[in-house]
């Protein structure tokens, strides 16, 4: 099974946020689609950002399951594009995290279409690999 990590991926700190994650689905023995790690971070002076849009609807096709980073005063919009596509693709659940202790009543705070996206939020690291190992089943 093919886990496709969502999140911002700025700054460094957002990044290994986003690599703690996946190395808690590697060690719960899922394949996994980072999109920093296995496409690469775009630089606007490169030229076209496409190939990143096909890319990532590609592994998002390809994928099971999303565990979605939604952190901040509003949830990243290209993670929030993520999570769409996939929930209308009706392929698998989409697992939240949010360790932003400004976020203290996800229900009010998080954007009730990313909300109810969710199978399930998590609010540590701790809890989200154990809401995964739940759905591995």
């Amino acid at each position: 099974m093919k886990v496709y990590i969502a999140g911002p991926l700025f700054t460094p700190e957002q990044r290994k946020l986003l690599e703690q994650i996946d190395g808690i689905c590697q060690e719960l023995g899922w394949e996994t689609y980072l999109p920093h790690r296995d496409a690469g971070l775009f630089d606007r002076s490169s030229g076209s950002s496409e190939k990143f849009f096909r890319n990532d609807m590609k592994q998002l096709e390809e994928s099971a399951l999303v565990v979605a980073v939604l952190d901040g005063c509003d949830v990243d919009s290209g993670t929030a594009w993520e999570l769409g596509y996939f929930y209308r693709l009706q392929k698998g659940p989409i697992v939240g995290y949010t360790g932003d202790v400004r976020i203290a009543e996800p229900e009010n705070q998080i954007n009730p279409m990313v909300y109810h996206s969710l199978q399930a939020l998590t609010r540590s690291l701790e809890e989200l690999k154990k809401a995964l190992q739940s759905l591995k089943g």
